[in-house]
C-alpha cells in the first residue's frame, strides 16, 4: 500500500512490453460497433482491423516487443512497411481515428478545409463551443451587472453569435459535428463520447491527451494538422520516446490522481516530457478511476508530453457501464474481446 502521494510513482522506468499474437480472426464475426452514437456509418472493428494488419507488419520488422503505446502508433501507420522506426528521430506519418476542435481555432481550420473543395471530412470530425465563453466571478457591466454560468453563456452566444452560426452552418455542410456553446467542456464530452481503448485522436487544444484515460492516443496539434486529416491527408510526428511510470500500491484517502501527475512533473520538470509519450502501468493504476486517469493525462501537457496513456482496464468498463445508462456509447464490449488481445496483451 502507498500512504502519501510522494510514494504514489513507484518507480520512473520503460514500461514493460509484452508480445502478442494478433490475428484476423480475432474480429471475425463481431458485431459491428458503432464509433459513437452519433456516427453510425463509422466502426471501431475497421479501425481494430486496421490496427491489427499494420502492427503484424510492425512486429515482423522490429522484432521485439512493444509498448501499450508503441502499438497504438504505430498501429495507425500510413506505410508500416516503409516507414522508419527509430524513436525520437524518425518522422511518422499517420493516419488518426477523428479529429476534435475547439471554436477559437475551427474558425480558421474550417475555412481552409473548404477551399480543399472536398464534400465531406476524411475523418470523423467535431466542433465545440467552449473557449469563447469568457467566466466570471463577480458582476460584470456588459452582464447587467450579473456573473457565473448563465450569465457568462448569454454574453458569450451574443458576442460570438457570427462565429457560432458560421461553425454550426459549415459543420452541418461537411458532416462535422457540432456541440453548440453551454454543451460542455471539449475534454470531458469527448472522453464520454468519442474516446474508445486503441483509437488515435489530434484535437486542437493543448489538453487534448485527457482522452488517454481511456487507452486512446490523444494528442494537441494546430489547426494546418486538423485540417490535413480532415482532407485526408496523413499526419507527421516525430516517432515519440516512450517513458514509464510504474504505479503500484492505494493511494491514502488524503490524496488523488491529481497528486500523482504533480509528483511526476516535480521529477520530469516543464520540459522533461517533451518529445516522449507518458505510459503509465502497473497494479496501481486498477485503483484509479476513469477520470482520474484522464485527469493525470490532461495534465501531462505541463511537462511537454506528446501525450499521456493508460491502459484500458475495469475502471474504464465501470465509466462505460454508467454512461450506458444515460446513452448509447463507442465502445462495447463485443468488441474490447478483440481490442485486449490486439493491445494488452
Amino acid at each position: 500500500m502507498l500512504s502519501c502521494a510522494r510514494q504514489a510513482v513507484k518507480h520512473l522506468i520503460r514500461p514493460a512490453a509484452v508480445p502478442v499474437a494478433a490475428s484476423m480472426s480475432s474480429l471475425a464475426g463481431m458485431e459491428k460497433v458503432a464509433m459513437s452514437r452519433f456516427e453510425a456509418e463509422e466502426f471501431v472493428n475497421d479501425r481494430y482491423r486496421a490496427m491489427e494488419g499494420r502492427l503484424a507488419i510492425v512486429r515482423k520488422r522490429l522484432n521485439r516487443p512493444l509498448t501499450l503505446a508503441e502499438k497504438v502508433v504505430y498501429g495507425h501507420l500510413d506505410d508500416p512497411e516503409g516507414q522508419e522506426l527509430q524513436r525520437g528521430v524518425s518522422y511518422l506519418k499517420l493516419r488518426p481515428d477523428r479529429v476534435a476542435m475547439q471554436d477559437a481555432t475551427a474558425q480558421m481550420a474550417m475555412l481552409q478545409f473548404i477551399s480543399s473543395g472536398l464534400p465531406k471530412t476524411m475523418v470523423p470530425s467535431t466542433i465545440h463551443c467552449d473557449h469563447l465563453i469568457e467566466g466570471t466571478t463577480s458582476p460584470q457591466p456588459d452582464r447587467a451587472n450579473s456573473f457565473g454560468g448563465e450569465a457568462d453563456l448569454s454574453h458569450a452566444k451574443a458576442q460570438n453569435a457570427e462565429v457560432y452560426a458560421f461553425l454550426a452552418s459549415a459543420g452541418a455542410k461537411y458532416g462535422v459535428g457540432f456541440w453548440k456553446p453551454g454543451s460542455g467542456i471539449i475534454h470531458q464530452i469527448v472522453l464520454e463520447n468519442y474516446a474508445f481503448p486503441g483509437g488515435m485522436m489530434i484535437g486542437t487544444d493543448s489538453h487534448t491527451p485527457n482522452a488517454g484515460g481511456l487507452g486512446m492516443c490523444a494528442v494537441g496539434v494546430g489547426g494546418a494538422d486538423a485540417v490535413d486529416v480532415m482532407a485526408g491527408l496523413p499526419w507527421e510526428l516525430k516517432a515519440p520516446k516512450v517513458i514509464g511510470v510504474r504505479l503500484t500500491g492505494k493511494m491514502s484517502k488524503w490524496t488523488s490522481p491529481k497528486d500523482v501527475i504533480l509528483k511526476v512533473a516535480g521529477i520530469l520538470t516543464v520540459k522533461g516530457g517533451t518529445g516522449a509519450i507518458v505510459e503509465y502501468f502497473g497494479d496501481g493504476v486498477d485503483n484509479m478511476s476513469c477520470t482520474g486517469m484522464a485527469t493525470i493525462c490532461n495534465m501531462g501537457a505541463e511537462i511537454g508530453a506528446t501525450t499521456s496513456m493508460f491502459p484500458y482496464n475495469k475502471c474504464g468498463a465501470a465509466r462505460e457501464h454508467a454512461a450506458a445508462a444515460g446513452c448509447q456509447i463507442a465502445v462495447h464490449h463485443c468488441s474490447l474481446a478483440a481490442l485486449l488481445q490486439l493491445l494488452c496483451g
